[in-house]
């Protein structure tokens, strides 16, 4: 018995890559999604743009902090620091777009580790954000990264920047959820 069903066309958005960090080129690269119900783009933009909240519900971030006295959450062009990964990385946010209506929100930042040359890290980490028909909202973030600790890190079984991005999309979205139904 062939049952039908009703198909949705839906365009999807993507990452905009600058060319230095193009998926495939990279020395190393992940990707990962979620689409939930119930949950809208809104609600999902402040617990990403306050790196403070970061470490409550993903434990593979800590030591966040501003490099300009009284900045407390990212915006275009912020300097901060945090680690993850057991690496001290200093970031520049390189795209803050909040969510409007029928556009996507994004956000990235260019994340680097100091050092020589078998030291030295260089990520662009991406988040795209945009509400979906049915009261869904999908999260996408990847990461694109240059240097031998990319190198490694793209070796390793399990991937650890695959899982670890999944635990923060997950935690982001138990965050969510938990918050919401603490105002009901």
């Amino acid at each position: 018995m062939l049952t039908q069903y009703k198909s949705c066309k839906m365009k999807q958005n993507a990452i905009i890559w600058p060319e230095k960090y193009t998926p495939g080129t990279t020395d190393n690269y992940c990707s990962n999604e979620v689409i939930v119900k119930d949950i809208t783009a809104s609600e999902v933009w402040p617990y990403l743009t306050n790196p403070f909240t970061w470490p409550t519900y993903y434990s593979n971030s800590s030591d966040i902090e501003f490099l300009k006295a009284g900045d407390n959450e990212l915006y275009h062009d912020v300097r901060f620091r945090f680690k993850t990964f057991g690496f001290p990385i200093e970031a520049q946010v390189t795209e803050f777009v909040p969510p409007s209506e029928n556009e996507p929100a994004r956000l990235a930042w260019h994340g680097w580790a100091e050092g020589d040359e078998e030291a030295r890290l260089d990520v662009i980490h991406a988040w795209l954000i945009e509400d979906l028909p049915g009261n869904r909202v999908r999260i996408l973030t990847q990461e694109s990264q240059i240097g031998k600790p990319a190198q490694q890190l793209a070796k390793q079984k399990p991937n650890p920047m695959i899982n670890g991005h999944q635990e923060w999309l997950e935690g982001l979205i138990d965050a969510i959820i938990k918050s919401n139904d603490t105002r009901l």
